[in-house]
């Protein structure tokens, strides 16, 4: 069986009786692109090079699929068609066929596989097949792309060809300057003549060697590509970053010695934090490959004990855009050596790149004993987590009803616990909607007196009772005694092993019982669990009832969910035929499919992500929105005041625009104190609001109408930077600014925390507040963003958060979504809960998530695309839920000439099949709750 596949690119155009800006010789210069009739008659000698297939071994070869064992996998034709052959068993060929221009050939993207400076060797077996003519010139090009000047092709090799007998083509190359993108291709024979091609092998010659870097070859598999790793060769290769470096066998009056090897280096006369030592490693790393780097460092001297320590990349494109990579940090002390683990991936075809360590404060020596960066191995998929008898429902909690008094419950620190009556009988409303109909509770309630500190409380030992990667809700009535001085927080928490987890915190103002919800997952198995209840200040008694932790049954909350879904989200739509002869439409087969849902589902994006093909083609594909990463915050926009850097964020505007994605203003100002510019905290209080202003004018009118959205002042209920500076009139005077510089942009308010209970700061109560401050002030808020980094997530507690923001009658927008875990059906799970809770819910419009592919995203484990491109389970999951929410229907027509069915807003395609044709039209959903009628005239 052979498969044909066409593929298209935007061939050359030049005419045919072009001519040669200049010869070639066998190195293979830079040329315009020749015609093809011009290809045949290149005055250039065969390149004197004896590359065969068995000097560039397969090792060595950076050609993919290079003898067609996976059929034309990696391979394009250009603009003509191919198939494999299986002339014997373990040996194929390519036939290139239908080929109408001499240039058309088969084609590979090599780039980020070659780099300035090495000579590459090619080698390709080629033969012709045509019933005319016995001999055809086949040649062997480079097409070279670049984003700021003319594509360019490089002459390569070429060789006389004869009918049905095998040939070799040889030729060498070398760039000058690396291009965005590089493609080989074989071309040359005259149209209608089918080429044929049985192997193809480019290899660096010190690649077939034991990867000598030094010539600037790609290292291959597992070895490092640090030269002198380990210092043997003293401090070559090696220099410092606005420091000095030095060698040494051992520090400090012998007490500081190698932890392996002879030798360390240490960054010495540091000045600035970013001072450390670095190697260039240029041409020595690919583009859009994971590497892993692991550094064995230390600190030394300043009187400083400890401090982080960084790895760092910096890299610089061919078109002089400089990016810092941050790969990984540890903290590293002066008493023993640590070891640093990161991994990066470079997007675009990098023209130079180094690889250094900073980070601690000034006078402060950074020791490395030794560098290792090589291709990051690819993590097996993990398999679902193994859940026997999960117990949907029950309560893990002993005595949690105090028939039993205390009995398994012991005081936290020194307070006393009693048990008292008057508590409420029935469950929290969340616990209510995971539970079902449940029994009373018991009235009873543990009381926590003499407490002398925030943390005391009633606590219990749960180690035994709970199973890894499953969900817990928590649950419980929590009230406080009087003599509080204000609200007081009151939160359940769990100490794991020693570490704080948070199981949901209320704050409560007065002498009423208040609902307390949250969520864990604990995913590496403790020695030993505790589940406490703290919070208050010392000397407020804390009551606490029905405390309920139990596993969450996430499929039966599905099952619910698809059904509001139905309800909330479909239509009702009646397809209207006419004709001339409309009788005859009667029982017609129609068959309707939905192309595209028009709810908006987006994604973050950085600017070094779109020089990613890989990631722009998932981008583009799966997504109809987007969010930049940090391109449109102000510090981004004005590192230093008056310099501004809107390029970037241009560059990722343009991408969007051409493929019809809509995009998010985030954001203007950015309240949290940490985000804000070290120039304009330094400002004086007229100057800052000049620069708001500024800021404002410059943003708003720059991009009038290019964006939908605004986040205009980000995270107000963690941050009062400006209202602290400015007074509190600022943030709503923020929003009418914006408003008059562009009314078309909705603006919305952002935070974080808002939908799992577990921030008071952001509960949606107090996010009700602000909003409603606000509109009170006149600020035109049109839309509640929801930022939704979350863990362990549980449907109804998420459903209630937006259920109590939905009486505001605003557009409610999942703005930051992302979750984690290690486990990829976990996380596809948690993603799930989500987006579906997001899909059955009538005031949420629209969910942005923040990221999606490995390496890029603020959080680990929160990937659905791994970083050389792998879909994992999570990204699996995405895509499912995506094609679930896109309507199919199909039946005859009736006596009225209609057909009904029930669909999601967006486009359609209707197929009628009839006797003697078959008619394709197109038709729109709009939103709506009124049966929509859609007239189909044949």
């Amino acid at each position: 069986m052979r498969k044909l596949l066409n593929w298209c690119f935007k061939g050359p155009v030049s005419p045919t009786n072009q001519s040669l800006s200049k010869s070639q010789g066998s190195m293979g210069e830079t040329m315009e692109r020749p015609s093809a009739g011009n290809a045949e008659n290149l005055n250039s000698e065969r390149s004197d090079g004896n590359m065969n297939n068995s000097r560039g071994s397969i090792a060595s070869n950076i050609i993919v699929n290079h003898d067609f064992s996976r059929g034309l996998d990696s391979w394009h034709p250009n603009c003509c068609q191919a198939f494999v052959v299986s002339a014997e068993p373990g040996r194929n060929h390519a036939v290139v066929t239908n080929r109408k221009e001499h240039w058309q050939g088969l084609e590979q993207d090599i780039s980020g596989k070659v780099s300035v400076g090495p000579t590459y060797s090619v080698s390709a077996r080629v033969c012709i097949s045509d019933p005319i003519q016995s001999s055809a010139v086949v040649t062997a090009t480079l097409k070279l792309e670049f984003h700021h000047s003319p594509t360019t092709y490089k002459f390569i090799g070429k060789s006389s060809v004869s009918k049905d007998k095998w040939e070799t083509l040889e030729g060498k190359f070398q760039l000058s300057t690396l291009p965005d993108r590089v493609i080989f291709y074989l071309e040359g024979p005259s149209p209608g003549i089918d080429l044929l091609i049985e192997s193809i092998v480019i290899s660096c010659p010190s690649m077939i060697r034991s990867v000598d870097t030094r010539a600037g070859c790609f290292a291959s598999g597992d070895e490092n590509i640090i030269l002198n790793p380990k210092f043997e060769d003293g401090l070559n290769n090696w220099s410092g970053r606005g420091c000095k470096i030095a060698l040494h066998d051992s520090m400090g009056d012998g007490k500081i010695m190698p932890m392996s090897g002879k030798f360390f280096a240490s960054a010495t006369e540091r000045t600035q934090n970013w001072n450390g030592i670095q190697q260039e490693i240029s041409g020595r790393v690919q583009r859009k490959l994971a590497y892993e780097v692991t550094a064995v460092v230390r600190i030394f001297g300043n009187n400083v004990s400890s401090s982080d320590v960084r790895a760092t990349l910096w890299v610089q494109t061919p078109d002089s855009r400089e990016q810092y990579i941050g790969i990984a940090n540890s903290q590293a002390t002066d008493k023993d050596w640590v070891q640093l683990q990161g991994k990066f991936l470079i997007n675009a075809s990098p023209s130079k790149v180094v690889v250094y360590l900073e980070g601690p404060p000034p006078g402060t020596d950074i020791l490395l004993n030794s560098l290792i960066v090589k291709h990051a191995e690819k993590v097996p998929p993990s398999p679902p987590p193994v859940i026997e008898n999960p117990a949907f429902g029950v309560n893990i909690v002993t005595n949690s009803s105090l028939y039993d008094g205390t009995n398994q419950w012991f005081p936290l620190g020194s307070c006393t616990l009693s048990v008292k009556m008057g508590s409420p009988h029935i469950l929290p409303p969340m616990a209510r909607d995971s539970l079902g109909p449940h029994e009373p509770l018991s009235g009873r309630y543990i009381l926590v007196t003499n407490r002398t500190q925030t943390w005391m409380g009633p606590a219990q030992m749960i180690t035994d009772k709970l199973q890894l990667y499953l969900t817990y809700q928590v649950s419980a009535w929590v009230r406080i005694g009087s003599g509080a001085s204000g609200p007081q927080n009151v939160g359940v928490a769990l100490g794991v092993d020693n570490q704080w987890v948070n199981g949901g915190q209320v704050e409560i103002n007065g002498n009423t019982w208040h609902e307390i919800a949250g969520s864990f997952r604990i995913e590496k198995k403790p020695d030993k669990v505790m589940v406490y209840v703290q919070g208050p200040a010392s000397g407020v008694d804390v009551m606490l009832a029905g405390l309920q932790i139990f596993p969450v049954d996430r499929q039966a909350r599905f099952r619910h969910l698809k059904r509001q879904t139905d309800e909330i989200r479909k239509r009702d739509v009646i397809l209207k035929f006419s004709g001339s002869d409309s009788s005859s439409l009667v029982g017609t087969f129609v068959k309707v499919r939905q192309t595209q849902n028009s709810f908006p589902i987006g994604a973050c994006v950085n600017r070094t992500n779109i020089d990613n093909e890989d990631f722009v083609n998932f981008f583009v594909k799966h997504f109809n929105w987007t969010v930049f990463g940090n391109e449109l915050k102000w510090y981004w926009t004005e590192a230093q005041q008056g310099n501004f850097n809107y390029k970037d964020a241009d560059d990722i505007l343009t991408l969007c625009q051409s493929h019809n994605i809509e995009a998010r203003g985030h954001c203007i100002f950015w309240e949290v104190d940490d985000a804000v510019q070290s120039w304009v905290k330094s400002l004086s209080t007229d100057d800052l609001r000049t620069a708001v202003q500024n800021r404002l004018n410059g943003l708003l009118t720059r991009y009038k109408g290019k964006f939908k959205h605004y986040d205009v002042n980000n995270e107000m209920l963690h941050g009062s930077f400006f209202q602290g500076h400015l007074g509190k009139d600022i943030r709503a005077n923020m929003f009418k600014t914006a408003n008059q510089l562009d009314p078309t942009a909705t603006l919305f308010v952002n935070d974080y925390h808002v939908e799992d209970g577990c921030d008071t700061r952001s509960s949606p109560e107090k996010y009700i507040e602000q909003i409603l401050d606000l509109q009170e002030q006149g600020a035109p808020v049109g839309g509640i963003g929801i930022q939704g980094h979350i863990d362990s997530p549980v449907g109804p507690i998420v459903r209630s958060a937006l259920d109590k923001l939905g009486i505001l009658g605003l557009p409610i927008w999942f703005t930051e979504l992302d979750v984690s875990s290690v486990n990829e059906y976990v996380r596809g799970d948690d993603l799930e809960v989500m987006l579906r809770e997001v899909f059955a819910h009538p005031a949420v419009e629209g969910v942005m998530l923040w990221g999606f592919w490995e390496l890029f995203m603020s959080r680990e484990n929160s990937h659905l695309v791994n970083a050389e491109g792998d879909v994992n389970e999570a990204g699996r999951r995405l895509l499912y839920l995506k094609q679930e929410w896109m309507s199919r229907a199909h039946g005859h027509i009736d006596e009225k000439c209609q057909l009904e069915f029930r669909g999601f807003p967006g486009s359609y395609e209707v197929e009628i099949v009839g006797v003697s044709k078959k008619v394709s039209k197109t038709f729109v959903v709009d939103k709506g709750e009124s049966p929509l009628v859609v007239s189909i005239n044949l």
